[in-house]
């Protein structure tokens, strides 16, 4: 156990090099100059170079990145062209949005996609799996960004019974927290949901048709109980697993919905940061989400000796 989890560990390590390489190409390789946009449309050529020299954009991309890949190393993710803040706290400024955001998201999504997977693998066939799977299509093929202009139109416009935009932090109260998240939430748990529960709805079913399933019901055991002890206990694998390749659609998710709700969190900030070429805390952002997805990643593995004793090591 101790040595599959030193070497998932250290496996990430070439993960998140490769990460860091990539944006850090990308970023410098794509059109614009980020000392131009500082200096603004007045500035002249003498300033923009004056700029580029002190942020070190002159120097070959190579000395660029061994220079912040050292100041990774020493935890410094660097500091913002523009906001003058290091990355560090800016991350740490904007993460109680998006924290608060995915975990209501994860919640709202497995509590109805699970439930009603197996409810329609149960009645697999009926009028609940055919509506599930066209729910799922609609799920996948409505963007994001649709469904929340339509949910702020129905109920902030029309109805006012929720906030249009903006975030209340945790400590000003739970009910002023929950109410400016549900309409973001709803937005996200919309496409996570049609994916879970078609996944959930293909494994148990798949589970049902196993021998074990029809050696529980002539022994008399309830139908719940074989569901949800047998068949989806049995089925859990897949299910968690998509939960986490899950969580690399609501980081992409997130971006939107933060932008579209005016939610002051990491989303919104790489939107800013995007838009001003602000290479450190692009850089910055992109590895805190790197991190994140790999380490639920690990937890998902770790999770599978739980649900299934049989698998080692």
């Amino acid at each position: 156990m101790l040595i599959f989890l030193a070497r998932r560990i250290l496996s990430t390590v070439p993960v998140l090099v490769i990460v860091a390489l990539i944006v850090f190409l990308m970023l410098r390789l794509a059109p614009g100059d980020p000392a131009a946009a500082i200096v603004g449309d007045s500035g002249t050529s003498e300033n923009i170079a004056k700029v580029r020299d002190q942020l070190g954009l002159n120097e070959s991309l190579p000395t660029q990145f061994v220079r912040w890949s050292g100041q990774l190393l020493q935890g410094n993710l660097g500091e913002s062209y523009f906001m003058k803040k290091t990355v560090v706290e800016l991350i740490g400024q904007r993460i109680e949005p998006t924290v608060s955001l995915a975990a209501v998201t994860l919640v709202v999504t497995i509590l109805i996609a699970v439930p009603l997977g197996v409810v329609a693998a149960w009645r697999h066939g009926g009028w609940l799996d055919r509506m599930l799977m066209g729910f799922s299509v609609m799920g996948f093929s409505i963007p994001a960004f649709v469904i929340g202009y339509v949910l702020i139109w129905i109920f902030a416009l029309h109805l006012q019974l929720l906030p249009v935009q903006g975030y209340s932090r945790l400590g000003q109260g739970p009910w002023l927290w929950i109410r400016h998240l549900i309409l973001p939430s709803i937005t996200l748990s919309i496409i996570y949901v049609a994916l879970i529960a078609r996944v959930t709805r293909a494994a148990v079913a798949e589970a049902m048709t196993e021998d074990y399933i029809r050696t529980a019901r002539a022994k008399g055991i309830s139908e719940k109980r074989v569901l949800m002890r047998h068949a989806l206990a049995n089925a859990a694998i897949p299910i968690v697993t998509v939960i986490g390749i899950g969580i690399a659609l609501l980081i992409g998710g997130v971006v939107v919905t933060e932008t579209v709700f005016a939610i002051p969190g990491l989303g919104q900030l790489t939107v800013d940061a995007v838009l001003s070429r602000d290479f450190p805390l692009i850089q910055g952002i992109t590895l805190f989400f790197s991190v994140v997805y790999v380490l639920i990643n690990l937890l998902i593995d770790l999770s599978y000796l739980v649900f299934d004793p049989r698998i080692r090591y």
